[in-house]
């Protein structure tokens, strides 16, 4: 088996706050006097039901987690770590997503808040040798009033470069909002250029694909794995030419599957969909990018030339040029003609 951390890939679902590391988190949790649940600093992943209830304990936890972050400083750490271990991965492109709106209150405004990430997405990726570009989100938690603010902020920096905003977003409990409602802040981000990358089809199944897929046009779907449980759905998505953002790792966490061999990542890619794994929220989750591909490999039965793939998909749905797209993807063809070897063991990969 190949070094999996040695496949070139892209990174699209990766959110700001979800992609700390536990250290850091501790430290700024120190630094700024705050006390965290156990459940954030020890080394278990997140497991709840996939109900209220589980979403209610996620969200809590994530919370938690969001108000030690309180500085330019703190943001602009997440941001370096987070390309740094992207690198360490075979990450060529990363698309991080943010909410400005929750770091707002401590830097001056969304627009600083923003402002940060994208300047902290230049030089980080620099340091770090790959590209970082950014994803605003909005939440479906608040006001679709609010969406519009983010979308005419996210259009003001708006560019398929390193440090600039590639995608607008929609993120949070899928139950909540009126789908249709957020169509208007979709509408000003695509007159933008930017991608229409909200979540959906996750905690909700094939009739919330169908939903997204008529009022907010996505160019990527965040999740979008129960468009499997319908035959129709998953042939609109396949049609459409709209890519998923598949976390599996995550899928488990929150109780959509019981475990890692339910998840229906063979049904999609057989159907013929744009699949890019992702892993959501390393922090509550602990399971990183590469841990997605073992888990397919591992648990899922995918070859290498499979897991090549989803790699060469995962590039092709980024909005990296050209030039980058097919840089990396000539490195997935390099990668595959290398010895097929034992992968390191965890002990040696973690050292």
């Amino acid at each position: 088996m190949r070094d999996l951390d040695q496949l070139p890939k892209a990174h699209l679902h990766l959110h700001f706050t979800g992609s700390m590391r536990v250290q850091t988190l501790a430290d700024l949790a120190a630094a700024h006097g705050i006390r965290l649940p156990s459940a954030l600093l020890d080394d278990d992943p997140l497991h709840v039901p996939a109900d209220e209830r589980g979403w209610f304990r996620f969200q809590r936890l994530y919370d938690a987690a969001r108000a030690c972050v309180r500085s330019e400083h703190d943001m602009r750490r997440i941001v370096t770590e987070a390309a740094l271990d992207d690198a360490a991965e075979g990450s060529g492109r990363l698309e991080i997503q943010v909410d400005p709106t929750s770091y707002a209150p401590f830097v001056g405004g969304i627009t600083p808040a923003l402002e940060i990430v994208l300047d902290a997405a230049r030089t980080a990726g620099e340091h770090a040798g790959i590209e970082v570009g950014v994803i605003v989100a909005a939440s479906r938690m608040r006001h679709p009033l609010e969406a519009r603010t983010l979308a005419r902020l996210a259009a003001r920096h708006a560019g398929d470069g390193p440090g600039q905003v590639v995608g607008f977003g929609l993120s949070n409990d899928e139950r909540r909002g009126d789908t249709g409602e957020f169509a208007p802040a979709f509408a000003i981000a695509r007159r933008a250029g930017l991608a229409s990358v909200p979540h959906g089809g996750e905690l909700l199944g094939p009739s919330h694909v169908d939903a997204v897929l008529d009022h907010l046009e996505p160019d990527r779907l965040g999740h979008g794995v129960r468009s499997a449980e319908d035959p129709r759905v998953l042939e609109r998505v396949v049609d459409g030419g709209v890519a998923l953002e598949v976390c599996p790792a995550s899928n488990v966490s929150l109780g959509v599957y019981g475990s890692a061999r339910e998840v229906p990542l063979r049904t999609l890619t057989e159907a013929g969909a744009l699949v890019a794994l992702g892993a959501d929220d390393p922090l509550l989750f602990r399971s990183r990018l590469t841990d997605q591909y073992r888990l397919a490999r591992e648990q899922l039965g995918f070859s290498d030339d499979e897991l090549a793939r989803l790699a060469r998909s995962s590039v092709l749905a980024s909005r990296a040029s050209a030039t980058t797209k097919a840089r990396l993807t000539a490195a997935v063809d390099d990668w595959l003609t290398r010895p097929d070897v034992a992968e390191p063991a965890d002990a040696e990969r973690s050292g």
